[in-house]
């Protein structure tokens, strides 16, 4: 069991607060047969919690569009087919796609999941071409309105993720002074100052608020980089003033140094890799999605089951960096769905006392849902597996048992194939991205540590060539890790990585200290 997440509440409340109105007109005109299609705009509210709102905006109107955009793919495919095994293959290209498109735009949680379970119970709908339009339409109304609810907070707390993730990285580092012995705690610590400098480089203009913050940001890489000369206790104090809508600490470090490390121009200039140079490395994930997922629905109809894409949204949500976190999200789903079946079970004679019970209930869930997840992912699908059961019911009302039977059946035929195409489909790549991220980490270092030798370098390059260096070792921390989970892969030289990452933690350590330094004696 994990801690939950800081904002547990926000994702959990937004569903709510978006699913509610539209499911409730629904009812109202008696026509929960379409609450599917709303739905699917519905759960964009799911995203982008944890962005500034400037970039939530744009996050949030992307999420809506690839939901439509999927939707409106497996609609056609609906109406222009009922052959099970083409709708199964259509869902796991699909199910492909969404897989690589998430991830190599690191949304974050719940990733492509939410996409696959929308799209693929989508191919298995009755439809007419005819019916496209309004359908989707009644799923971009729900859409803008899951973007409204997700934006509202800012008017309250206009900085509220900004101060958050700065928090974050003060507690990190603060992890780290008090034991830097610890291992793993200095990469957990620079990934969380990393992910703190780009939230606020997302956040738009550089206002007042977001002044102080990067100036908090200075003090945790300091401290970062001389643990010894930090106080734990102050940092945290720092971190717990963040915390609500109070006013923000001042002074924390000179506006020069905080100038320095978060230049913003000089930030944008490398800007991000493209998007399709994101995706190449990406293609074995896809290809072992498309496979598990299409055997997982094919295996589904040769035995029988009436709704092959449980199956096939139960291998998409197994797939993880490598095998040996797709075996214990395996693990995960088939416990969390046995423990799922059984709250269906015991809520169904609640759920059929009307439509207005199966509404409340739904909610219920989804609510739990979110609040539940965060902790563990098994302990989650306990209410997301009756949630989804439950949706199958504003159509019609079911027989239980037959429900409950075709749900395990799905389980465990798409965690068994869904893992064995895992296996048979080897991500022999992910050797070549410890060589590459390792060959960056070390190009990164040599410029940090020439420019901070070179007296006549242009003002900002320093800062610039010590963020770069900060983000290759986030990088190479991030594809090392997930190397290591897989087999039967080319070798990689472990031994060069913890080299060069000891070496780049150190070159950043001299090169904070000495900027520091040199902007407080300009300022004293």
């Amino acid at each position: 069991m994990n801690r939950p997440s800081e904002i547990w509440f926000k994702p959990a409340l937004s569903v709510v607060v978006t699913t509610a109105p539209p499911n409730l007109t629904l009812l109202a005109l008696d026509r929960l047969d379409l609450a599917m299609y709303t739905m699917a705009g519905s759960l964009c509210a799911l995203y982008a919690h944890n962005r500034p709102y400037a970039a939530r905006a744009r996050t949030l109107a992307r999420v809506v569009l690839g939901m439509i955009g999927g939707l409106a793919v497996a609609l056609v495919a609906a109406s222009l087919t009922t052959n099970a095994v083409v709708l199964v293959t259509v869902g796991a290209l699909l199910a492909a796609a969404q897989k690589a498109l998430c991830d190599a735009s690191r949304i974050g949680p719940p990733a492509n999941v939410i996409f696959t379970f929308v799209t693929s119970a989508a191919l298995f709908l009755p439809q007419t071409l005819a019916q496209v339009p309004g359908h989707l339409a009644a799923s971009a109304v729900a859409g803008a309105w899951a973007w409204i609810v997700c934006m509202a907070p800012g008017l309250l707390r206009p900085h509220g993720p900004e101060r958050r993730a700065t928090a974050q990285a003060l507690n990190a580092v603060a992890t780290h002074v008090e034991a830097p012995e610890r291992p793993g705690s200095r990469a957990a610590a620079a990934t969380a100052v990393h992910t703190a400098r780009q939230t606020l480089l997302a956040a738009g203009a550089r206002t007042e608020p977001r002044r102080a913050l990067e100036a908090l940001l200075v003090r945790a890489d300091v401290a970062l980089a001389a643990p010894a000369d930090a106080v734990p206790g102050r940092l945290r104090a720092r971190a717990r003033e963040l915390r609500g809508a109070g006013p923000l600490p001042q002074g924390a470090a000179p506006a020069e140094a905080a100038d320095q490390l978060l230049d913003v121009e000089c930030e944008l200039v490398g800007g991000r890799a493209p998007l399709w140079s994101r995706l190449g490395p990406l293609t074995p994930i896809a290809v072992r999605t498309a496979v598990g997922c299409a055997l997982a629905g094919y295996a589904s109809l040769a035995i029988g089951v009436g709704r092959p894409y449980w199956a096939l949204v139960t291998a998409a949500s197994l797939y993880q960096a490598n095998v040996t976190l797709t075996w214990s999200r395996g693990v995960q789903r088939v416990v969390g769905n046995l423990a799922g079946v059984l709250a269906f079970a015991a809520l169904v004679p609640l759920a059929h006392l009307g439509p207005v019970a199966l509404v409340l209930c739904c909610l219920a869930l989804s609510f739990g849902a979110e609040a539940l997840i965060s902790r563990n992912y098994w302990l989650g699908t306990i209410c997301v597996t009756p949630m989804a059961l439950l949706v199958t019911e504003f159509v019609r009302y079911g027989d239980p048992g037959e429900l409950i039977t075709d749900r395990l059946l799905d389980t465990l035929v798409g965690v068994l194939v869904g893992f064995l195409a895992a296996v048979a489909v080897t991500n022999r790549r992910a050797g070549d991205r410890v060589a590459h991220a390792l060959a960056a980490v070390e190009r990164a270092r040599a410029h940090t540590v020439r420019t901070a030798a070179d007296p006549n370098a242009m003002p900002g390059a320093l800062p610039a060539a010590r963020r770069t260096l900060a983000a290759a070792l986030v990088e190479l921390r991030a594809v090392t890790d997930a190397a290591s989970g897989e087999w039967w892969q080319r070798a990689w030289p472990s031994e060069r990585v913890t080299h060069a990452e000891q070496a780049g933690h150190r070159t950043l350590a001299a090169t904070v200290r000495h900027g520091f330094q040199a902007s407080e004696g300009a300022r004293a």
